[in-house]
């Protein structure tokens, strides 16, 4: 198979130039409305607003303040732009989503995930271009939001998808890197039985998993690990159960093990020895979006996926590099499963 775009000396596809496509722009007043409009959101899922009008039609604003201790002029205020911005029908002294509000509902994930977890990384672009701060240094995420709302995404769009794909996938130790609060692999394991072991680096982020693995009650079965993958595939941490490993998964991450400057053109051949009896690998990333696909408006989250590891320094891949490094690598691509989020694909691998 054959990338459609260039290679560089470790194999993996260059990304396509940034050029100019037939996309709609944005005005000043759609950009910056946007702006706000990200955070109203994230604001009223922060707040519970969308978990009650989960569970009935509509919420009264001053019932909604007394119970949860609101200020009601802010939470007027906060209501009243969503109103504007055409996310919720005021009526009397309540308010009800709208269509578009309920579509922000649905894909919350990806505002929790830009305002929570990337809202001063966005904000320090400026500094960051300019040398005076460094992303890991002086410019943070916040862990524990990016993995909320990865969680969050993974519940809306791509639980789903991963079920009927792990329906046909048998396992006794099933291993995520990357694992964020480990929800995803305690739904694999309640479903399907067998134990998990959930890797991540993030302090934060795998206390959420202890706290999550305790809620499912599978303490016995389920591990959370702080841990560097990277160290892990390279050799310089050890797993306890590795080798007892016989599927493994990762999810949205496979493009921070492939920047690595050491090992990253060694991923897949690193990844196999650390598991060594893995059969099958479900393998799920974001990849570039091809600035030829069509249409003339932006999905949401790839803009802010591109520029967001542009900022950190991390660069993405294209969807037929991917096919080729895990083909290469010896694993052999049984299925490409468009995956819920735009331009996110789940890789079905089986290795040789």
């Amino acid at each position: 198979m054959t990338s459609v775009h260039a290679q560089s000396d470790t194999g993996i596809a260059e990304p396509p130039e940034w050029r100019g496509t037939a996309l709609t722009p944005l005005t000043a007043d759609t950009a910056f409305n946007g702006f706000v409009g990200t955070h109203v959101v994230f604001a009223l899922d922060r707040l519970g607003v969308f978990a009650e009008l989960d569970a009935g039609g509509a919420l009264e604003s001053a019932a909604f303040c007394a119970r949860h201790g609101l200020d009601d002029a802010v939470f007027g205020a906060l209501v009243s732009s969503a109103e504007a911005f055409g996310l919720v029908r005021v009526d009397g002294g309540g308010f009800s989503l709208t269509e578009e509000g309920r579509r922000c509902r649905h894909l919350v994930g990806f505002f929790t995930w830009a305002v929570g977890g990337y809202h001063d990384v966005f904000a320090g672009a400026a500094a960051i271009a300019s040398g005076r701060r460094k992303f890991g240094v002086d410019v943070l995420r916040d862990e524990a939001m990016v993995a909320l709302g990865s969680t969050q995404a993974d519940t809306a769009l791509m639980r789903h998808l991963l079920g009927e794909e792990m329906a046909h996938v048998d396992f006794s130790v099933l291993a995520d890197l990357g694992s964020g609060t480990s929800d995803r692999l305690c739904r694999m394991v309640t479903a399907h039985g067998g134990r998990g072991i959930g890797l991540d680096i993030s302090a934060s982020a795998t206390e959420l998993a202890v706290e999550n693995v305790a809620s499912y009650g599978l303490g016995d079965r389920v591990k959370p690990v702080r841990a560097d993958v990277r160290e892990v595939l390279a050799g310089a941490q050890r797993v306890d159960g590795a080798d007892e490993v016989d599927v493994v998964m990762s999810f949205m991450f496979f493009h921070d093990l492939l920047a690595d400057p050491v090992h990253g053109d060694n991923v897949v051949p690193l990844l196999r020895a650390a598991f060594p009896n893995a059969h099958t690998f479900l393998i799920a990333d974001t990849v570039i979006r091809p600035r030829d696909a069509g249409g003339t408006s932006l999905p949401v989250f790839s803009s802010g996926f591109e520029l967001a590891h542009a900022l950190m320094g991390v660069p993405l891949h294209t969807r037929e590099a991917y096919e080729e490094l895990f083909e290469r690598g010896g694993l052999t691509v049984r299925r490409t499963v468009p995956f819920g989020a735009p331009h996110t694909f789940l890789f079905v691998l089986e290795a040789q």
